[in-house]
């Protein structure tokens, strides 16, 4: 087969359709199988927080794209993660498993923190305010199906009031939530970066002329002419000036949030748990008011069971400004530090959901070499306890390892261990274990000792 027949394949892979995924990927598996592409071993990098055209991915990539992909590139572990919806779960699973792929899956969402309502935390401008996230989530098939219902029911309306108050600034380019906006996701699931590609659409559609178009956003989002005729065949550019221009804190589209309009933490936590995944806190860059008191968040969330931190380290090393970029790698290793005094495993990634993110973290740039084994640790764990819980109900928060792990030092090492020595393709000899399993009989098992 041809480069060009990998590259149709691999375009295949972000259909719409799933069964045209599945399909794409079994073409691909079977040309890596004949030689015809050569797959990377796993090395040390890792991307545990990808998100994927379920809520928005800046490439356009599905789960079973992003699993291919960080086959391809050897990640020694990968993670998805999307907006209020568990879509990607099984789907993303399967790909890795038969990629032989190292993997979790997640949810992310907003929280309100009443406990901290008038501080900024880690939604800037927005006090009380706060991302969070599930993690490790070993089924989509989850207990309380109206709670998660309920997180994509919040999403929409507020997207769809977004879209209302956009509409009025930007007519006569005004788009339908229904007609113009769900048709760029796979399952409806819309966030603000669809609704500025269906705007930029919708735009073309009413000004066919690139001169009437450009004088149109010119005027409306107030920039140069000369920027915005650049940025028409930039289409990552102008949606994304698009959204900091009628979306963000100023623009005629922005409302500061009502608290009754997001879930608390205990209770999405409670959801978590009955799910056997694993809450997680997720932290911005350690300057806001509500960061900077670390020490008290950190406590709440673990009262709250609370049990893994989530770090986009981008964010905090790779930056031009020489003093800010000072400040927060300190920021960086302070969390991490005070993460591990707690025992919460530490998983980080480079989210994708804009283009232009790195497709995973540069473990060997000089900033994130003294935390780069922390990072590889919390992979590998939410890997072990992923796998784990599919096949045995033996979970990192699970009652057999808590009776068997009761310190978090030693669970950290074991499920780490774990996450390093057993492969997806050896993850069913776990199913020979039960709950009353000790730990060598689980080494014997997934070694293929025990018959």
């Amino acid at each position: 087969m041809s480069v060009d027949t990998q590259q149709h394949l691999e375009t295949q892979l972000n259909d719409f359709d799933p069964a045209r995924r599945r399909a794409a990927l079994d073409e691909l598996i079977q040309m890596a199988d004949d030689g015809a592409i050569e797959l990377s071993e796993p090395g040390h990098a890792v991307n545990m927080h990808c998100h994927t055209f379920y809520s928005f991915n800046g490439y356009g990539y599905s789960p079973t794209c992003f699993a291919w992909k960080a086959r391809q590139a050897g990640l020694a572990v990968a993670g998805v993660v999307d907006f209020d919806v568990l879509d990607a779960v099984e789907e993303f699973l399967e790909a890795a498993n038969r990629l032989n792929l190292r993997a979790a899956a997640g949810l992310e969402t907003r929280l309100f923190l009443p406990e901290l309502s008038s501080r900024e935390i880690n939604s800037p401008g927005e006090p009380g305010i706060t991302y969070h996230m599930g993690m490790g989530f070993p089924t989509s098939d989850v207990p309380d199906q109206a709670f998660l219902a309920e997180l994509k029911e919040l999403a929409q309306r507020r997207t769809q009031g977004l879209i209302e108050r956009v509409n009025a600034y930007l007519a006569p380019v005004e788009v339908d939530y229904g007609l113009d906006v769900t048709p760029w996701t796979p399952n409806g699931n819309a966030t603000e970066r669809h609704v500025c590609q269906a705007y930029e659409a919708k735009a073309a559609e009413i000004y066919p002329s690139e001169d009437a178009r450009a004088q149109f956003w010119a005027q409306k989002l107030k920039t140069d002419l000369s920027e915005i005729k650049r940025l028409l065949s930039d289409s990552p550019g102008l949606q994304a000036l698009i959204r900091s221009k009628t979306m963000k804190r100023g623009g005629p589209g922005y409302v500061q949030p009502d608290s009754d309009a997001f879930p608390r933490l205990n209770r999405f936590n409670r959801f978590v748990l009955e799910a056997n995944a694993i809450p997680t806190l997720t932290w911005l860059d350690g300057t806001s008011e509500g960061e900077q008191a670390m020490d008290e968040l950190l406590d709440l969330h673990i009262d709250a069971g609370t049990a893994a931190l989530n770090i986009i380290p981008d964010r905090n090393w790779n930056i031009a400004d020489k003093e800010t970029k000072k400040t927060k790698v300190a920021n960086l290793y302070d969390v991490v530090e005070k993460a591990m005094d707690r025992g919460l495993p530490v998983v980080v990634g480079t989210e994708m959901n804009a283009h232009g993110q790195r497709f995973a973290d540069d473990f060997d740039a000089e900033e994130l070499q003294p935390v780069a084994s922390v990072f590889r640790e919390g992979a590998y764990i939410m890997y072990a306890h992923t796998i784990m819980q599919r096949q045995a109900g033996m979970g990192y928060l699970s009652d057999w390892a808590k009776r068997n792990y009761p310190t978090l030092s030693e669970r950290n090492a074991f499920f780490a261990q774990i996450g390093r020595t057993l492969e997806p393709q050896n993850a069913s000899r776990l199913a020979q274990v039960g709950p009353r399993a000790a730990s060598d009989e689980i080494y014997d098992a997934i070694h293929g000792i025990r018959a």
